[in-house]
Parts: C-alpha cells; sequence; structure tokens
C-alpha cells in the first residue's frame, strides 16, 4: 500500500536552479587571482584539483565519505580562512558562481503550491558550500520562506546517494522517507539513492552530467518531470489514485 506523501524534497544544482555548464579551472581562478595573483593560475590548478579529488572520494565510497565543507578544503592547501585576504578572494569566487545559481522562474510558484496542499518542503544538496552561502541564495531569490527543512553534504559524514542522507532530511522535516517524494536531476545521486532509502523520485532529465559523474545510471524514475512545475502535476496525481508511477 503506497504511503500518502507529506514532504517534498528537492536536490540544488539542476533542479531548483538550472544546470549550467561551467568551467571549473574558472572559478577558482575567480578566487586565486585576488588570494594569490603571482601565482593564480598554479593556485588556481591546486584547488581545481583537490576539489576534483574530493567528489572522486565521494562517487567511490557511494556517498559513504562526504566532500566536506569548503573551508577545510582552503586550510588543507594552507591558506588562512580567517584573513581579510581570502575573504576578498571567496568573495569574488561567489560573485562568479552568482549568476549560475539563480533558480528557476518555476521554483517559486511550485514551492507555494506544494505547501498550499499541505506538503513540507525539504531542500538535499551534495555540496562543500556552508549553509551561510545556500541561504543568502535562497533569500535572493524569495525561495528561504518556502523550505521547511535543508540539509547541506558540507555539513554531514555522508552525501547523495548513501540512504543516511536522505533519511537525515526525512528526519528533519518530521516524517518517514516513505512519506516523501524527492526531485532531482541525477540518476545515481538523486534517483538512486533516494529509492533506496524507501522514496519515491521524480527525475528532472536537463542537466548535461559528465560521464564521470554518472556512475551508474540503471535507476529508474517513477516519473520524470520535464518541467519543474510539471511536479505538481505528478504530485497530485500519485495523491488522487495512490499508484506508485506517474
Amino acid at each position: 500500500m503506497t504511503s500518502t506523501i507529506r514532504a517534498v524534497i528537492f536536490d540544488w544544482g539542476g533542479t531548483l536552479t538550472p544546470w549550467h555548464d561551467i568551467d571549473l579551472f574558472s572559478q577558482w581562478y575567480a578566487y586565486a587571482e585576488f588570494y594569490d595573483p603571482a601565482d593564480a593560475s598554479g593556485l588556481a590548478q591546486r584547488l581545481l584539483d583537490a576539489e576534483l579529488d574530493r567528489w572522486r572520494v565521494l562517487r567511490e565510497t557511494k556517498g559513504a565519505e562526504s566532500t566536506g565543507a569548503l573551508d577545510a578544503m582552503f586550510v588543507g592547501l594552507g591558506i588562512d580562512v580567517t584573513s581579510a585576504l581570502h575573504l576578498r578572494a571567496l568573495g569574488n569566487y561567489l560573485d562568479f558562481w552568482a549568476p549560475h545559481t539563480i533558480a528557476d522562474p518555476e521554483a517559486a510558484p511550485l514551492l507555494n503550491e506544494l505547501r498550499a496542499i499541505g506538503l513540507k518542503i525539504g531542500v538535499l544538496s551534495n555540496t562543500m558550500w556552508p549553509r551561510s552561502h545556500h541561504q543568502e541564495v535562497f533569500m535572493r531569490d524569495d525561495l528561504i520562506d518556502l523550505i521547511d527543512a535543508a540539509a547541506y553534504t558540507s555539513e554531514m559524514p555522508v552525501a547523495k546517494p548513501h540512504e543516511e542522507a536522505f533519511r537525515s532530511i526525512a528526519g528533519s522535516l518530521g516524517v518517514e522517507p516513505a512519506e516523501c517524494v524527492f526531485v532531482g536531476d541525477r540518476l545515481w545521486d538523486d534517483i538512486h539513492g533516494a529509492q533506496q532509502a524507501g522514496m519515491r523520485a521524480i527525475l528532472i532529465p536537463h542537466s548535461n552530467l559528465p560521464a564521470v559523474q554518472v556512475p551508474d545510471d540503471s535507476a529508474m524514475p517513477d516519473a520524470v518531470a520535464y518541467r519543474l512545475g510539471e511536479v505538481l502535476t505528478i504530485i497530485r496525481a500519485w495523491r488522487e489514485d495512490g499508484s506508485s508511477r506517474a
């Protein structure tokens, strides 16, 4: 028997905010040109290598080891995260990302509609960014008051697709995993991870993911939404007929 849906949990990048193809070296050059202009290219490459290594470990451990926090990566490279120079460079890095983090225009209307029909809203993101960075983005896009709980793997020992990451956000919402629908753009991290935790999963298949980021693409979503706004139609259908697919 299908459980009652009480909550909808969203991935962030590629889901609530559309996928953008990013030159990852450029993001770190934006930081390095302020922190160490004499060796900006060298520092940018070291930062990129450190980031890619953290994502590699996450994939190889199937989320049993998270990427950890951004500050830990900086410290590991000998960067003083308390210095004014670091904070200035970090601001430049975040400015680089600002145009790539703008919410999908359908995000706020969708979250409002889901809350109007009595559902709780959660966010679960694989990220190195601290909570404060994400909150600033959600405040800018008028989403912060529409989210009941958010879990960021920068603060967690595990990450998607590990089932404990999904159980954690369900617990923060005060619901059981079987009462949740997860919405994401990645078959392995999001769909497989949510389903093994006992959630139904909706895929938004718009992200141009590099092959290295998809260790396994065999998961079958319970439904596919070709626009973010279609999530509402799918969930309404599930609530009306109790089916597990749409």
